[in-house]
């Protein structure tokens, strides 16, 4: 499947400002580059560099006054989708390096806090029906309300509320993933069914396929929107703090940003 997305960025700076971007599609397993297009604007110092997991690549930029940033891109997404009912859980002693990290508490996604909702909820579930059941309690127990949550919003505090945004329910399904002792880490996507269009944030589980000792990763949508078939993965983190398409180093305003994701 071909998909094809376009980002305009643009934001104001009242002084020399480090900037750092993540926005860019990731060449990875299960999702190609056609051809891609990013123009940026005049800096004092851009790098490119390895993002979390060299999962994609972030843009450290140094810019003044106004900055736009035009990206186009068409990925040809050919993911594999197994059954995650079926697929089972790794014990710690079974999980690789990469995994680990993502079994600790973070910033938004205190996982310490669920021990006993999960145990009492889900306790007789294990493995992919785990998260699959989990994945269903979000979408049927959550109200999907714009502007509810913001920067600061925990999973905690969208858990209590009921409602949020597509970043709340990714770290509650983290949260309640690593409560059970199931590596889960934030994934940034495209995905061409989220209305409104923006950048869209899921989840990610380490399982290990039905017959199979290793593990992988897998999406998951708590909210519905999106298909793993047509997303377009940008990059992972332990939350979002990890994956922001920008994270400033001083004040900085954005003004205006318009996100097509067509398949």
């Amino acid at each position: 499947m071909s998909v094809t997305i376009a980002v305009r960025l643009a934001f104001e700076l009242d002084e020399p400002t480090d900037i750092l971007l993540q926005f860019e599609a990731a060449e990875t397993p299960g999702q190609r580059i056609i051809w891609s297009d990013t123009k940026l604007g005049q800096s004092d110092h851009m790098v490119r560099m390895p993002a979390q997991d060299g999962l994609g690549e972030r843009l450290m930029l140094r810019v003044d006054g106004k900055y736009a940033i035009d990206y186009d891109v068409e990925v040809e997404v050919s993911r594999e989708i197994t059954d995650l009912a079926r697929c089972e859980r790794l014990d710690p002693r079974h999980l690789p390096a990469e995994a680990i990290q993502y079994l600790f508490e973070s910033r938004y996604c205190q996982a310490g806090k669920f021990h006993a909702f999960v145990h009492a909820e889900f306790g007789d579930q294990d493995g992919g029906q785990l998260i699959t059941a989990i994945r269903e309690w979000i979408h049927s127990n959550f109200s999907y309300v714009p502007g509810s949550s913001n920067a600061d919003t925990t999973a905690l505090e969208s858990f209590i509320e009921r409602r949020g945004v597509c970043r709340d329910y990714s770290h509650v399904m983290i949260a309640l993933a690593r409560a059970c002792g199931i590596p889960a880490r934030y994934c940034s996507v495209y995905a061409p069914a989220v209305a409104p269009p923006d950048f869209h944030a899921v989840a990610e589980v380490f399982l290990a396929a039905p017959g199979s000792a290793n593990g992988a990763w897998y999406l998951v949508d708590a909210t519905g929107m999106a298909d793993a078939r047509e997303m377009v993965k940008i990059g992972v983190g332990r939350d979002a703090a990890d994956v922001s398409f920008m994270t400033s180093f001083g004040l900085a305003n954005l003004t205006y940003k318009d996100v097509s994701v067509t398949s």
